[in-house]
């Protein structure tokens, strides 16, 4: 019997031995790595001219040029046991080995390796060297190449010469090379696209209302901003920036600027681009003012405000960020009749006021002059605070009116 349970055993160690090499190349190397994958790898070696990688845990060995280690200064930059990210650029190289870079090869090596990355979709490292007709110049592993303006973001490029002398990854979309040279054509924008892509399908999980996510100013119009939350965009409107009133983005917001926003709509499109339109708030995010306008504003209060808006009936007057009250023309010190309001003030104009009544529920705060306030009693005062509510929004007579009934 127990013979029995020892066959069984060699039986099932081989088993998986042959499982095990028939997931092996021809090299022994387990099939972990493939032409273009970009590895982690621990140095494990470090010989005259190459080094001896350990990739997949140990699983895969591999080798790199020394040149591959060293920087600007040619000082090798590496020692046993540093992890390094490369590409792999064969799977049967020197001594069978699987052969890293991680810069591309000059001369006569480059070609092929161009070819071999054109072949395979790689993103290889250029350049901007110059702008030309239609794009810029991009330089490649020491060939030069273009691409097509349209093609150097995920957006509209007005003027490419910022551009000049960085580096970026390109995805090749064209390589001709023959006698009389190498025809290149590169393009970022399919590689953002791509990241973008892959950066909305985790995004999407946290798409809810209500959700509160971190995002990047990426296009301001009059009506609204748009918002890039990693891939998927959705819009700031303009009534949604705050409690105070903005007739623009462009008054309080940047291309660029970093900020946190809060979902409050979702709404599918059957779009497969954009299948969501996602509206955004600054606002719900904010601290309401009006919650403390009752016992920052009661009526009686003297204060100075900006006036922000000019109606034929009155002015409105900024007190406070995101709280504005109205001054009736009917309200000021000369008490003519039928004057517009522009004629007694204009936007900028900084007054002093009086809180004549509160409308709370209606987000509504009646004012009237500095000069007429001094009038009032303390009896007149205790009338205002009274008439004050949800039911009342007057003018200064309107509230002498209830003080004699």
């Amino acid at each position: 019997m127990k013979g029995a349970m020892v066959a069984k055993d060699t039986e099932q160690d081989f088993a998986s031995m042959l499982a095990e090499f028939a997931q092996r190349d021809e090299r022994g190397y387990a099939s972990r790595v493939r032409v273009g994958d970009n590895v982690r790898a621990r140095v494990a070696r470090i010989g005259q001219e190459s080094a001896v990688l350990e990739i997949a845990d140990g699983a895969v060995e591999g080798m790199i040029d020394l040149d591959q280690l060293r920087d600007g200064e040619g000082n090798l930059s590496v020692k046993v046991g540093d992890e390094i990210e490369a590409r792999v650029a064969e799977t049967m190289g020197k001594q069978g080995s699987v052969v890293l870079r991680r810069a591309m090869a000059r001369g006569q090596e480059a070609k092929a390796e161009l070819a071999q990355a054109a072949e395979l979709g790689l993103a290889v490292e250029g350049t901007v060297m110059a702008v030309n007709k239609g794009g810029v110049e991009v330089l490649v592993a020491g060939v030069r190449g273009f691409c097509p303006i349209s093609q150097l973001e995920a957006r509209h490029v007005a003027d490419a010469n910022p551009y000049v002398g960085c580096k970026f990854q390109f995805r090749i979309t064209r390589y001709d090379c023959d006698r009389r040279g190498a025809n290149l054509v590169v393009s970022r924008r399919v590689l953002l696209e791509e990241e973008a892509r892959a950066r909305s399908e985790k995004i999407r999980a946290k798409l809810v209302v209500g959700a509160v996510l971190s995002g990047t100013v990426v296009t301001l119009k009059d009506f609204g901003a748009f918002i890039d939350l990693g891939g998927v965009e959705g819009m700031l409107h303009v009534s949604e920036l705050g409690f105070s009133r903005h007739s623009r983005p462009s008054e309080v917001l940047a291309v660029g600027q970093r900020l946190e926003v809060q979902i409050i709509k979702i709404e599918k499109t059957g779009d497969a681009k954009r299948p969501e339109r996602i509206a955004l708030s600054l606002k719900s995010l904010a601290t309401d003012p009006w919650e403390e306008v009752a016992t920052r504003f009661p009526p009686g209060t003297q204060t100075s405000g900006k006036v922000v808006r000019v109606e034929q009936f009155g002015a409105f007057v900024e007190l406070a960020q995101g709280i504005e009250g109205l001054l009736h023309s009917s309200e000021w010190a000369d008490g003519r009749p039928g004057r517009h309001a522009r004629e007694l003030c204009k936007v900028g104009d900084q007054l002093t006021v009086t809180v004549l009544a509160l409308d709370l529920e209606r987000r509504r705060i009646s004012l009237g002059t500095g000069e007429r306030s001094e009038a009032l009693s303390q009896e007149d005062l205790a009338v205002a605070r009274a008439a004050a509510g949800p039911a009342r929004f007057g003018t200064l007579g309107d509230l002498l009116r209830a003080k004699k009934t």
